[in-house]
């Protein structure tokens, strides 16, 4: 068989190319939408090409400084106008509320526009969780899409500052995708190419044509350009939008395969190709389109026939590794097919090795708890508290069994930070914690018992807060089993329950009840010396009966 040209997915566009207007509204249920550095006063607003409604960032992320790319940028959509970068700090988050479980496409944009005037394109990386996505370098405008399972109903989307450039990003989005779509047998999927659909309409498709927002981009093939005006119809999981399933190609030599070949960043790379068919051509009652599907030699696929007017889609179940960063896709007529292959769009992508558990859902419950309480304002406290180790948060130390298990936090030093009022049960939901530093503060109220009960906790120090009370009983119970805990400098705290007063709940420090009652028994004896002194003589006196502390007397009965 003669050689045949291969058809290079790597091709351009930018992400202000001339798109597809539509006019449909369908639901953008469990859409977020985030316009990155718009001020809060212009949230939210109608995108008025797609149709979507896109907010301001504003609550969804503590730190990070708004921008405007220069004046010379045209925008096409809306939220590429404005931007946020993040000169404070290594690691910056967004922090979500997704749904545990749920398959989400996940789109971050970028349009640097010069903003800063240093003509320098940013580099940095994009973490999901605690798990390193891709090492971004804007070279040119552009998106990073990846397609992952939450964990959890939170998730944190980070930029980490990795070289001297500025983190930057425009827009934030997340699409809840169907679960029985797009899954592997590894990880997450990220895009390496843009979807790409075989029509020549010049422009994207996407929202509100793609009920996902997936964005397509039409390639220029050199083969021959098959259409339709009819409708095709998708009932499989990936929903390929009309727009995308009414254009094809075929080769221009039909004896030839459809060929196609990408490249991936790594050898190692594993890829899995998603391949949309539909059969758009009217065929003869003699007439058979039939090819095997091969990635990278391997046949994924044997014998296959688009369905008429009706998407679906083939791909690789187990992500495969190909030769050399190079894939070859090929699609090869068989012996008894008498028409060449047909193709209407591609996805490609990358599988991601996601190695790190998040932190113990409850440690970082907790920690969130005890950052609103006392309204700490950390830099270092985003993302996850502990993975990965070397962007853990300040002021906490955790313990590591292995990647896959979750770490736990063992060790919290709060101490110089400014903390006010009592001391927070969240705390106790820190069941692993083994140290607690709370000194130097400006707390107040009682020492709480539930700090006694923490059986990990095994060094607590209060010293110079402005704590109250009596230390509950179960503090010289934990004591004998070797629990430390230091109160110094705490000038209204005392030992145990003896020093309350009354019903009022008074307490004076031990050392401050020692010298009072030294003091009571030197004015004991002054009294009784000087009342010694003063006392009578028993002249004319009967027997002298004491009574009630006072240095008077009773005559006895029938005395003179």
């Amino acid at each position: 068989m003669g050689c045949h040209c291969k058809l290079l997915l790597a091709v351009s566009v930018g992400i202000f190319a001339i798109i597809h207007i539509v006019q449909a509204q369908p639901d953008q249920q469990g859409f977020i939408s985030l316009d990155c550095g718009l001020p809060p006063g212009e949230s939210p607003y109608t995108d008025p090409v797609t149709g979507l409604t896109f907010s301001s960032d504003a609550e969804f992320i503590r730190s990070g400084k708004r921008g405007e790319p220069g004046d010379t940028v045209t925008y096409i959509y809306r939220q590429y106008k404005d931007l946020r970068y993040f000169p404070d700090g290594i690691r910056n988050c967004y922090n979500l509320t997704v749904n545990k479980g749920t398959n989400y496409l996940i789109r971050a944009g970028f349009s640097y526009g010069n903003y800063d005037g240093l003509n320098v394109y940013p580099k940095f990386d994009l973490h999901v969780g605690p798990n390193m996505w891709i090492a971004v370098d804007l070279d040119n405008d552009d998106d990073r899409e990846i397609i992952y399972m939450s964990k959890s109903n939170s998730l944190q989307i980070c930029l980490v500052k990795t070289g001297s450039t500025i983190p930057m990003i425009s827009t934030l989005e997340l699409r809840p995708l169907r679960n029985d779509s797009y899954t592997t047998q590894l990880g997450p999927l990220n895009l390496i190419y843009r979807r790409a659909y075989t029509g020549n309409s010049g422009g994207f498709i996407r929202y509100p044509d793609d009920v996902f927002d997936r964005k397509w981009v039409p390639y220029n093939w050199f083969e021959t350009n098959v259409n339709t005006t009819l409708n095709v119809t998708s009932s499989n999981p990936f929903v390929v939008p009309d727009a995308v399933s009414r254009s094809g190609i075929s080769p221009k030599n039909v004896t030839l395969p459809l060929g196609f070949y990408m490249f991936t960043n790594h050898d190692s790379d594993k890829v899995n190709v998603y391949f949309h068919f539909a059969e758009i051509q009217t065929l003869n009652a003699n007439d058979t389109r039939e090819f095997d599907i091969l990635l990278d030699g391997d046949i994924i696929h044997k014998a296959y026939s688009p369905k008429v007017l009706q998407s679906e889609t083939k791909y690789n179940i187990s992500p495969q590794k190909c030769g050399f960063g190079s894939c070859d896709l090929d699609l090869v007529r068989t012996q008894r097919s008498n028409l060449p292959p047909l193709i209407n769009a591609i996805e490609a992508f990358t599988v991601l090795d996601f190695p790190y558990a998040e932190t113990n859902p409850d440690d970082v419950a907790a920690m969130k708890n005890i950052q609103e309480s006392y309204g700490l304002n950390i830099i270092s406290w985003q993302g996850d508290p502990c993975v990965p180790e070397l962007l853990k948060w300040e002021d906490l130390k955790c313990s590591y069994t292995n990647k896959s298990t979750p770490p736990r936090i063992i060790s919290l030093d709060l101490s110089s930070h400014g903390l006010k009022g009592v001391i927070t049960h969240a705390f106790q939901n820190l069941t692993e914690l083994q140290k607690l530093d709370l000194s130097n503060n400006s707390l107040t109220g009682e020492v709480p018992e539930f700090l006694a009960s923490m059986k990990s906790l095994s060094i607590i120090n209060l010293n110079w807060n402005d704590l109250t009370g009596p230390l509950p009983k179960t503090f010289h119970d934990r004591e004998k089993s070797g629990l430390k805990l230091t109160v110094q400098g705490n000038s209204r705290i005392c030992a145990d329950a003896s020093c309350k007063v009354n019903n009022n709940q008074k307490y004076v420090l031990p050392v401050v009840a020692s010298a009072a009652s030294v003091l009571i028994i030197i004015a004991m004896v002054i009294l009784i010396l000087v009342f010694k002194k003063k006392r009578p003589t028993q002249v004319g006196c009967g027997q002298l009966i004491p009574h009630l502390q006072f240095n008077t007397c009773y005559q006895k009965v029938g005395s003179p």
